[in-house]
């Protein structure tokens, strides 16, 4: 627009590019004054659009001021949905339109194979000062509200199968709207029976697009507003739902998140829909894994796995094949992990809806994350990096942050292992970064965890001791327990670091009780390994305890199959026991350990092994 060009570069002189910009974005702009020898018309951005409103036949002008509803681009279809009402038609409708787009009033746009509208700003400010009639603008915002709750149900949740970024611009304008309808509903002049059905089908759609704040605020706000007529009704369901999941995620295990998961299942179970029950028996399992009741979340698994037995559903199916290989793995069961993990990822009938809308996150994603891990643990380190850059290359592909998130706390655990810190780092700032802008303050506190514990092995173990016990404290109050245990173990190598041996005894000791109380199984024999390595610190004359801790630790590994643990576990006995003189008993006991390892043989505990049967040959 020239006139708007010419408008604002006249301001830069009086105001400097930062304040001229900062003022486009008000009213103000209207009244900006040309040149004095401009004919009036021109004088300001009113005067011209005063000039041309009065061109306009009153059909225009109405169909004009009801087009101001919408919020950026929007749809033929849109409009003729939402303009359209008995006393103005289709034909109307669309002959204004036309008239509209060919004086320049309303915009347009190809977006793919559709045309998008939309008024420009100054010309939408400029409408949205005209008086409408109170009844006419309640019923054209119901219409408004109501198309695009059927965009939602229909539409919205093709997000996650959207790959690229001009097919995810419709998405956007379209979850503008629903926000500018969400406010009328639940504002003062609203319809809050409305904005209930409107949240209900928005939740999803916000989950699968990672808005968790604003998945959790309009579910919260609608709840609150339910009636006795929708309470237990599907839509108090999805929005019980919506808001416990996107609460996890955001704070932690708070109890209201858990209430509202279990009242969304109380309601499942009262329709009798196995299909809504396995998805709320997921996000049910995912709570109790986050607060450290790993035996409860177990149970949830198993019931999902159940539900979805009865179900012909690909995605639940890979859903329940996913929560009951994670909780098996953090239950130390690492043979039945990988069955369910690999069940999880095998291609089934296609399906472009993911986990996301109802979870929050892809769970194929989280399957291949966790499925990295398990192999490391089962003697397979160069699978197991290969298996978590593919998580997380998949999950940032896909855009979604929140499943990105949860690929990187995994994934960085298997390169913290390994020994590979320059990816373990990369993959932690990628981490912190999205959970800070995300609004993911338990995955933030993870990530500044792994910051101390790579400081640690860096050297710098007092500051790594520091960062871990604020980020645990932190954890415990969420709580969000679900690699807590992990963290403790690298804390316990840093306060061993600096000396502080007592504390770190203790740490083992209290990590012993909770991961054995919890059914936090699988970190058992590593917790045993540091308790040997503690207490030969203290003391030279506990190496009998120290031995006992390590055969324990070498029992329990066998019986996980875990044999990353048996070879750290047989690798510390090994040099006790070469202290006593027993080197024939120490190769005996690690050679055959070692060789169960057919890959990876660059990974920091290999080569440590391998170097020590070097010298007890």
């Amino acid at each position: 627009m020239a006139l708007a060009i010419e408008l604002a570069a006249r301001r830069v002189e009086s105001y400097g590019l930062q304040q001229t910009a900062a003022l486009l974005d008000q009213r103000l702009t209207l009244l900006w004054l040309g040149s004095r020898t401009a004919p009036p018309r021109q004088k300001t951005l009113q005067a011209t659009l005063d000039w041309s409103y009065e061109l306009l036949s009153e059909l225009e002008r109405v169909v004009l001021r009801r087009l101001a509803v919408f919020v950026g681009h929007f749809t033929l279809d849109a409009a003729l949905e939402v303009v359209t009402t008995a006393t103005l038609g289709r034909s109307s409708v669309l002959a204004a339109l036309d008239s509209l787009v060919a004086k320049s009033i309303v915009a347009t746009r190809p977006i793919g194979a559709m045309m998008r509208y939309r008024l420009l700003d100054t010309t939408l400010a400029y409408v949205l000062d005209i008086k409408i009639d109170d009844a006419e603008f309640a019923d054209l915002a119901v219409r408004h509200a109501a198309y695009y709750r059927r965009w939602l149900e229909q539409t919205g949740i093709e997000w996650p199968s959207l790959a690229t970024g001009e097919e995810r611009i419709p998405h956007f304008a379209a979850v503008n709207n629903v926000r500018a309808a969400l406010e009328w509903c639940f504002g003062a002049d609203g319809n809050t029976d409305i904005g209930v059905g409107l949240a209900a089908a928005a939740a999803p759609v916000f989950l699968a697009m990672s808005l968790l704040p604003e998945c959790h605020h309009w579910s919260e706000r609608a709840i609150l507003t339910l009636d006795d007529d929708a309470r237990g009704g599907p839509d108090e369901m999805h929005l019980q739902a919506a808001h416990g999941v996107s609460l996890m995620f955001m704070r932690g295990g708070r109890n209201v998140a858990r209430v509202a998961l279990e009242r969304s299942l109380a309601i499942a179970e009262e329709r009798g829909d196995a299909l809504d029950q396995v998805r709320l028996l997921g996000p049910l399992n995912m709570f109790h894994l986050r607060t450290g009741n790993f035996t409860t979340a177990l149970q949830y698994a198993r019931r999902c796995s159940a539900a979805a037995a009865s179900v012909e559903d690909s995605v639940a199916i890979a859903l329940a094949h996913s929560i009951l290989g994670i909780s098996l793995h953090l239950r130390g069961d690492l043979a039945s992990a990988r069955a369910e993990l690999e069940a999880a990822l095998d291609r089934g009938p296609r399906s472009q809806r993911t986990t996301t809308i109802y979870l929050g996150f892809e769970g194929k994603i989280l399957a291949k994350a966790i499925l990295a891990r398990n192999l490391w643990l089962q003697g397979y380190p160069d699978q197991a990096v290969e298996r978590a850059r593919q998580a997380v290359e998949e999950a940032a592909a896909m855009d979604h942050s929140l499943t990105l998130a949860i690929a990187l706390i995994w994934a960085i655990s298997v390169f913290l292992w390994t020994g590979e810190l320059q990816s373990a780092e990369a993959y932690i700032d990628m981490l912190i970064s999205r959970a800070e802008s995300h609004s993911m303050a338990p995955y933030l506190l993870v990530g500044r965890g792994f910051k101390g514990d790579v400081a640690s092995r860096h050297g710098d173990a007092t500051s790594g001791v520091a960062s871990l016990q604020s980020s645990l404290q932190k954890l415990h109050a969420a709580p969000y327990e679900l690699l807590t245990t992990e963290l403790n173990l690298s804390l316990v190598g840093g306060l061993s670091a600096i000396g502080r041996v007592d504390e770190a005894m203790s740490l083992i000791g209290e990590s012993l009780g909770r991961a054995d109380t919890n059914g936090d199984l699988l970190y058992i024999p590593e917790l045993l390994r540091e308790k040997a390595a503690i207490l030969l610190l203290r003391s030279q004359s506990k190496r009998d305890d120290a031995e006992t801790c390590l055969l324990q630790a070498i029992e329990l590994s066998r019986g996980q199959g875990a044999r990353a643990w048996e070879l750290r576990a047989a690798t510390d006995l090994a040099v006790l026991w070469a202290g006593q003189g027993r080197s024939d008993d120490a190769r005996s006991l690690l050679l055959p350990v070692f060789k169960q390892f057919t890959e990876g043989s660059d990974t920091a505990d290999l080569k440590a092994a391998e170097r020590l049967l070097a010298t007890l040959s």
